[in-house]
């Protein structure tokens, strides 16, 4: 069934925006009687019947709401060093969206090899994703910041914080699969192709994140955070 994005739906009628109207009547060639789904991104999926077929004003009614739509016991923020080639970042925030990830931050470390992240983009991604996942929740996704200022804005964060590397003389880390507890929050800082530098690391075990390993490979950034998503998500299966 086709899944459209309404993040403004408020009644059991609804209008779709040009662009979905668009979509689903020129592209979809829906016609009126045919059943849809939409998707509010915060947890409500709805059930719809389009009743009038235009390609610029498609309107539907609301037959059936389930609230809390796939929700989960557990939170997933990744928060890692945008790519050189962003195309790689892009690709990491699909997949991660598909597999579960409930917040994205992009921060600035040392050895980042990109300072400008273009979120409305990144949001159209997260957005493509949720709705191609049948997701009824839409990730946050946060403005790039240094990573210090994260790090310290980090102390609030309810549940388990982590910081995957791979300098072995600043500390040994531990796997995160054994790390972890299933159905706590969790928080992994994935740094740049470069890693963290030593000071970086320092500052985030000081802050109470602890150091991670995710495997004997040399993993690319957007792969090593992949990694961490689904391992957090096989272990709340």
């Amino acid at each position: 069934m086709h899944l459209f994005y309404t993040p403004d739906i408020a009644s059991e009628i609804y209008t779709l925006s040009e662009e979905e109207s668009k979509h689903a009547i020129r592209v979809l060639r829906l016609a009126g009687g045919d059943v849809i789904q939409l998707n509010d991104g915060k947890g409500n999926l709805y059930t719809a019947t389009v009743a009038e077929d235009h390609p610029k004003r498609c309107t539907v009614h609301i037959t059936d709401i389930q609230k809390e739509y796939g929700k989960r016991n557990f939170r997933l923020h990744i928060a890692m060093a945008p790519t050189k080639n962003i195309e790689r970042t892009e690709w990491f925030l699909e997949k991660a969206v598909e597999i579960g990830l409930d917040e994205f931050s992009p921060v600035q470390c040392e050895h980042s090899e990109r300072v400008v992240v273009k979120t409305e983009r990144l949001h159209k991604i997260v957005i493509s994703a949720m709705k191609q996942s049948l997701k009824a929740y839409e990730p946050v996704l946060h403005e790039a910041q240094g990573l210090t200022a994260f790090i310290n804005s980090s102390n609030t964060f309810a549940g388990q914080r982590f910081i995957a590397h791979c300098d072995r003389k600043t500390s040994e880390p531990g796997l995160l699969k054994n790390q972890y507890k299933r159905l706590n929050n969790a928080l992994v800082l994935i740094g740049p192709e470069g890693d963290f530098s030593a000071e970086e690391i320092n500052l985030a075990i000081q802050n109470g994140f602890v150091p991670i390993s995710l495997g004997k490979s040399r993993l690319r950034t957007e792969t090593a955070a992949l990694v961490a998503c689904h391992t957090i998500n096989l272990i709340n299966e």
